[in-house]
């Protein structure tokens, strides 16, 4: 479990040294209150290390400086926006009480940057805005056709794990990380690539790459100091890349139209791009899936009134049937639950663009090549926006103005990342799979620390007890 936390973790760091490496430097001061560089050659980057992350340094930036701070990250002068007037990031009218941030890339996908980086992927990222916006727009169908194609094969999966759990004693300490890591890379293995991957052992095989090599080594630096452990990455990179080109080929042999990589196969992309793209899909869709059902039933385990109040509505939307995709619309306390769950565990506490032409949030002036972070970390726990901010309450988004306020920041609506609106449609067959049937307990005296990096990730291992509805 600590080698996945690693990998969510080192996409901080890959996320913004994607924006800083795609584009060149500039020196020209922001002239907004903040830092100004502790080194001149690395900025403010040891103050980002002395606080623990990126995410704690820009929460003790906004307590400083206000909603918009300046700082350096390296020899680029950033500016991060750590309110939900200042991060709103549209240029669309908004009610007076939004500050418009204007002058941003709304096109890339700080994720998909984020990744492609990491992994040295190039193509499609050069390209002109119209094969840019074709090209995710295909990403994004094929993601939605794969989920409308296997939606039974998520429901078999669930109830194999429900299955299990429902299985144990009651006393059983039962391992949410490990478990959840396991329903999402098998749903995501095998709704990416098909059936070839419900062999567990070409599940383990992929996952062993997956959590142990691809992502770690950045944190401390040992990919570049040491040539063994930049070995080991590239090895396991190699393989996952011949695994994703094999099953591509095998797939249009067979000519079959059903899952993610299928779609992909009908359209216009090279080898590569395919493979590129089912890359991203399995490492960010495992990752944020995994996550939001972690923090999910976490939650649901320390809150008997929220789980009692889900399971009436579960009652009342499906009775005793499986719940269907046509379902999950009417299925809204279970969104508030997860919206909740994003919000409360900072699910994605940081995004980042790159200012490509001057810009103004505010009063201030924003200029062209400035490195804009989106303190989302920092914003999802705004005291002006989220009444009692650290308190786990699915019913505020009974608000319009919160539900709006979520949907602005990219949350929800159709400026949700794809990867993530999968992670929604999983975690929506779990809850309402397994709340109707058995209780989740919390153990007494366990902490649990959110972590604030890109993806929350629980420390270590989370423990929860089950027990069967009667």
């Amino acid at each position: 479990m600590l080698d996945f936390a690693i990998f969510a973790v080192t996409f901080v760091i890959i996320l913004v040294g994607a924006v800083l490496y795609l584009y060149p430097s500039s020196r020209r001061a922001s002239g907004i209150p903040g830092l100004n560089p502790t080194d001149e050659k690395d900025g403010n980057l040891q103050d980002i290390v002395n606080k623990g992350s990126l995410h704690e340094f820009l929460v003790s930036l906004h307590q400083e400086f206000g909603s918009v701070a300046s700082f350096w990250f390296g020899g680029r002068p950033g500016v991060s926006l750590g309110s939900c007037a200042a991060a709103t990031p549209t240029h669309q009218p908004q009610p007076q009480q939004y500050v418009v941030h204007t002058g941003t890339d709304l096109q890339a996908d700080s994720f998909e940057t984020m990744l492609k980086s990491l992994l040295g992927y190039q193509s499609g990222m050069g390209g002109g805005a119209t094969e840019t916006v074709i090209r995710k727009k295909m990403y994004e169908s094929a993601i939605n056709n794969t989920l409308k194609n296997n939606f039974p094969l998520v429901l078999k999966l669930v109830e194999e794990l429900v299955g299990k759990w429902k299985s144990f004693p009651e006393d059983q300490h039962t391992p949410l990380c490990a478990h959840l890591l396991g329903l999402a890379m098998k749903t995501v293995t095998q709704l990416a690539l098909g059936e070839s991957f419900r062999d567990d052992a070409e599940v383990i095989s992929f996952r062993k790459n997956h959590n142990s090599e691809i992502g770690k080594g950045y944190l401390d630096g040992s990919l570049e100091k040491s040539s063994s452990r930049k070995g080991h990455y590239e090895k396991a990179l190699s393989e996952m890349e011949s695994v994703l080109l094999s099953v591509a080929k095998a797939r249009k042999a067979q000519r079959k139209q059903t899952v993610f990589v299928d779609t992909l196969l009908q359209s216009s992309l090279t080898e590569r791009q395919i493979m590129e793209d089912c890359m991203v899909f399995t490492l960010a869709g495992c990752v944020i899936t995994a996550n939001l059902c972690i923090w999910a039933l976490h939650f649901l385990s320390a809150s008997e009134e929220v789980q009692d109040k889900l399971y009436q509505e579960l009652d009342a939307v499906l009775g005793s049937d499986p719940i269907t995709l046509d379902k999950i619309p009417q299925l809204r306390y279970c969104q508030q639950v997860l919206n909740e769950t994003v919000r409360t565990a900072k699910l994605t506490p940081v995004a980042a663009r790159l200012q490509e032409v001057e810009g103004k949030v505010d009063q201030h002036v924003i200029p062209k090549e400035t490195l804009v972070i989106y303190a989302l970390g920092v914003v999802l726990q705004d005291s002006d926006t989220w009444s009692a901010p650290y308190r786990f309450d699915p019913d505020r988004f009974e608000e319009e103005s919160v539900r709006k306020s979520f949907c602005l920041l990219g949350f929800s609506g159709n400026q949700t990342c794809p990867e993530l609106r999968f992670a929604y449609t999983v975690a929506t067959v779990l809850l309402s799979t397994l709340v109707r049937q058995l209780k989740l307990h919390r153990l007494k005296d366990q902490v649990v620390e959110v972590r604030s990096e890109l993806v929350a990730t629980p420390k270590d291992e989370t423990w929860i007890t089950v027990s069967k509805r009667n």
